[in-house]
């Protein structure tokens, strides 16, 4: 009786893309890197492009966006939990759920993938655990996963949504305050799970809409700088490479354009941004103060934020313009700037649609670090505007603490300045709250989440 051999079980390779997914989420886990940033220089180094860059982007940041809702499964199948696993192991479990339930990917690629890619960066040890675990989470729809890990929706609203929208639970419970536990609450929270769309700001009086390929670019809903990209590099755009565009939410552009359109009596030649890292709006601004014949000064404590900025005045020939200075402390004379505006570092709730790993990294006490520096900003600001001119606060945050919070504190101790309806500043773009600051919200502009309050200087 001949005895057949056993054949060699084959391996399912790891594909470049995958690899590169699973390398950027790694660096965000144990280096702190920013996702978007780890994506592109691996993406480069890497040759990536095409479908398969397109594919590396979406299985990083998927990963990453439901990193808890994730977890919450994995918890169910994982004996111990994810805690107990090695990170690297973790990372790799994630993004092989991410492929089982929310991409399109086949159930055996998505497991052989994800062990062979485990056996490649950790060894074998955790191979057959990796394997019986994607296959425990691949029997079972997301909707059906949910059901079974989230807290119950009748008894625990908040709980259920915060794993079935994949947000930490303090967020939540902020955005509710915010909107209510409505329909609106899951429409928010569905619309930070939402890739938001690439978007360039044209440089005014640099670049224009028309120069910009048809087929790749369409133009903005609400800001007249704003361009659309429909897919690929935006690099590519030779608008770009040259400094005459840059990527930039239309929220951003449309807090620029409500500081632009603040009437100010008399003089209006001299306008600050106290806050100028990485530069987005400062461009916008240095654009208009041109065709206005004013002149903007950008300021930012940090050196390298200082060179962001720099570059993305490059098109400008402005860099001498910027200025690396701590702008909480009087480095100009006071009274000396029409305009100031105050785009100040916040949580960043209000984007995580394009920084999907921030929601992991914030904590209740971060608002608790950044509302004293907000306030004294605010403050420096107020300070640095002669009287009758205008300071507008920014944030990319809804968060009361942040928002409504700073004004009112600043209103409460100084009798020097006045809060002004800013929603009458942007009359084209409806819903933005009942004031008087302007509000825009990712699932009702398709935006971030942008805060403008503006103050003027009284005598």
């Amino acid at each position: 009786m001949s005895v057949e051999p056993r054949r060699a079980r084959t391996r399912t390779k790891v594909d470049a893309a995958r690899q590169v997914a699973y390398d950027a989420l790694r660096r965000v886990a144990q280096e702190d890197a920013y996702l978007n940033l780890a994506l592109a220089r691996l993406r480069s180094e890497r040759g990536l492009c095409g479908r398969d860059a397109a594919f590396a982007t979406e299985l990083a940041a998927g990963t990453a966006r439901m990193q808890g809702a994730y977890d919450a499964v994995l918890e169910s199948c994982v004996k111990g939990g994810v805690v107990e696993l090695q990170v690297e192991v973790a990372i790799a479990l994630r993004m092989g759920t991410h492929q089982l339930l929310a991409m399109r990917v086949p159930s055996h690629a998505a497991v052989g993938t994800t062990v062979e890619l485990v056996r490649a960066v950790v060894g074998e040890r955790p191979v057959r655990l990796t394997n019986a675990v994607l296959r425990a989470v691949g029997r079972r729809t997301f909707e059906a996963w949910v059901d079974e890990c989230a807290p119950s929706r009748e008894t625990d609203l908040l709980g259920h949504l915060a794993v079935r929208f994949s947000h930490p639970r303090w967020v939540v419970e902020e955005f509710a305050r915010l909107v209510g536990q409505g329909a609106e609450l899951e429409s928010l929270l569905a619309a930070d799970n939402d890739p938001a769309a690439v978007t360039l700001a044209l440089r005014p009086g640099l670049a224009d809409l028309p120069e910009l390929p048809a087929d790749v670019v369409t133009a903005g809903r609400w800001s007249p700088y704003a361009a659309v990209i429909g897919g690929g590099d935006p690099g590519a755009l030779a608008a770009v490479r040259e400094g005459r565009a840059g990527v930039q939410d239309e929220g951003s552009q449309l807090a620029a354009l409500a500081f632009m359109h603040a009437a100010v009596p008399g003089r209006d030649v001299r306008w600050l941004d106290l806050c100028a890292g990485p530069g987005g709006k400062a461009a916008i601004l240095t654009g208009l103060a041109r065709q206005y014949g004013a002149t903007l000064v950008a300021a930012e404590r940090l050196e390298h934020r200082a060179r962001l900025v720099r570059s993305s005045l490059r098109g400008y020939a402005a860099a001498g313009a910027v200025v690396c200075v701590d702008s909480t402390r009087a480095a100009w004379p006071a009274k000396s700037f029409d305009r100031v505006i105050v785009d100040a570092p916040c949580s960043g709730l209000g984007a995580l649609r394009r920084r999907p790993e921030s929601r992991w990294r914030r904590t209740t006490g971060d608002l608790d670090s950044l509302v004293p520096l907000q306030r004294s900003l605010v403050d420096a600001g107020i300070d640095a505007v002669r009287p009758g001119g205008v300071v507008a606060y920014v944030t990319c945050t809804p968060a009361a603490a942040e928002t409504r919070g700073v004004v009112d504190a600043v209103l409460h101790t100084r009798t020097d300045v006045e809060e002004e309806d800013a929603r009458a500043l942007l009359p084209d773009v409806p819903h933005l709250g009942d004031g008087p600051h302007l509000q825009l919200w990712p699932h009702v502009h398709g935006t971030d989440a942008m805060f403008v309050s503006v103050l003027r200087r009284v005598r």
